[in-house]
């Protein structure tokens, strides 16, 4: 913690500033070893020193998160004590916020409490699979494995997250470009030019006379219809805090074909990813089955994970349990059922989810090479459209004359 002091230099002036030490007596002892002599010290109120609760909204970046727990992960390897591990990475940490957490977790630590529970003042950055883990490497005394395994974790998620992003990237900006043109298009160059033909009281082709009427609705509907999207976006999030209306939501995208495997994917290839990590680390199966249900976001793919931990409770096999929730493609369920069978089922489980991450990113690499093309393609089809409208009534006219 951060103490302010006065004291006496070799020349008997008087000198004052902060220093940072575990208990007044050794910030006494770092002053003398200074040449000073202390007169007065006292715990500076800053935000290092506020209250546990006052930081326990405070949210960081995933990234920061993996760096952090892959610090922890070498120097508790390295065998270093784990206060010393803390201080260390808080003095390397650029992000103030990370750094005044990880000063209040070495506090705690040095007060006597075990690393699982002084992560327990920050939920909305320490979640309840990266807790328990913890709390399981400290009881087994394997914390420098469990956290190699986390960081791993944390990792591949950031990975994955990564990936998804820079995906998605282009193919926004190319459709919202596209969308803008054809807007910019219908709504102030195609009325100008088409305005000449009209008064010439000539009979204009259906193309144009279609182009027309499009244009004409969107300059006197489109206001009105971005301004219904716009309320039915803010009547679907309002309704959606509801957590009955956000469980029927997510039960019925699972019903949609589009969605349904895109949504079994994810959550299942880290549902099987956050259970092998916790078997590997030593919690029990049934344990760990519930736990790594915290990780789901939908709520349906939720329920049907804590009822197949109910029937295994009940005595099912885990593979039967799984099959039965309807989320898991037959080969993860092999693998899964060869793992139970011959006692490598956490192993088993991770290369099924390393499997089905990988068949996650080919989809999506496919899909976004043939959403290109796609759209460039019905965007140049639009454009030609549009110019084709254009340029009848043009031809119609020189043949007029002729």
């Amino acid at each position: 913690m951060m103490f302010s002091w006065q004291a006496l230099d070799a020349q008997g002036q008087r000198r004052r500033g902060t220093l940072e030490a575990d208990t007044p007596r050794q910030a006494r002892q770092l002053l003398r070893e200074q040449g000073l002599t202390p007169q007065s010290l006292a715990p500076k109120r800053n935000a290092a020193a506020l209250p546990f609760s006052s930081t326990s909204r405070i949210k960081i970046s995933s990234a920061d998160l993996a760096l952090v727990t892959r610090q922890l992960a070498t120097l508790t390897a390295a065998a270093l004590p784990l206060e010393e591990v803390l201080a260390v990475i808080a003095r390397q940490c650029q992000n103030r916020k990370l750094t005044r957490i990880l000063q209040q977790i070495r506090e705690k630590v040095l007060a006597g409490h075990s690393l699982a529970d002084a992560l327990l003042s920050w939920p909305r950055i320490f979640d309840p699979i990266y807790r328990t883990l913890v709390k399981a490497g400290e009881k087994s005394g394997r914390l420098g494995f469990v956290l190699e395994k986390l960081a791993d974790y944390n990792e591949i998620r950031q990975q994955m997250r990564a990936k998804f992003t820079q995906a998605l990237i282009y193919p926004v900006m190319l459709s919202t470009i596209a969308v803008a043109v054809v807007i910019i298009l219908l709504t102030t160059v195609v009325p100008k030019v088409t305005e000449q033909f009209i008064h010439m009281k000539q009979q204009l082709p259906v193309t144009t006379r279609t182009l027309l009427a499009i244009s004409n609705g969107l300059q006197t509907w489109g206001p009105w219809l971005l301004m219904a999207l716009i309320m039915a976006f803010i009547t679907l999030t309002l309704w959606l805090r509801r957590p009955g209306n956000r469980h029927r939501f997510h039960r019925f995208l699972l019903t949609l074909r589009l969605c349904r495997g895109l949504i079994s994917a994810i959550n299942g290839a880290r549902y099987l990813r956050t259970l092998s990590i916790l078997q590997s680390s030593g919690v029990p199966l049934l344990d760990a089955m519930n736990i790594a249900t915290e990780g789901i976001i939908n709520l349906e793919v939720h329920h049907r994970l804590l009822t197949a931990a109910e029937h295994v409770r009940q005595g099912n096999s885990f593979h039967l349990a799984l099959e039965n929730s309807g989320l898991f493609p037959p080969m993860m369920l092999y693998m899964i059922a060869t793992g139970e069978k011959s006692g490598q089922l956490g192993e088993l489980m991770a290369r099924a989810a390393d499997n089905q991450d990988t068949l996650l990113q080919n989809r999506l690499s496919l899909a976004l090479a043939l959403f290109e093309p796609a759209l460039i393609i019905t965007m140049a089809a639009v454009v030609l459209f549009i110019v084709a409208s254009v340029l009848q009534p043009i031809l119609q006219l020189n043949t007029l004359v002729s």
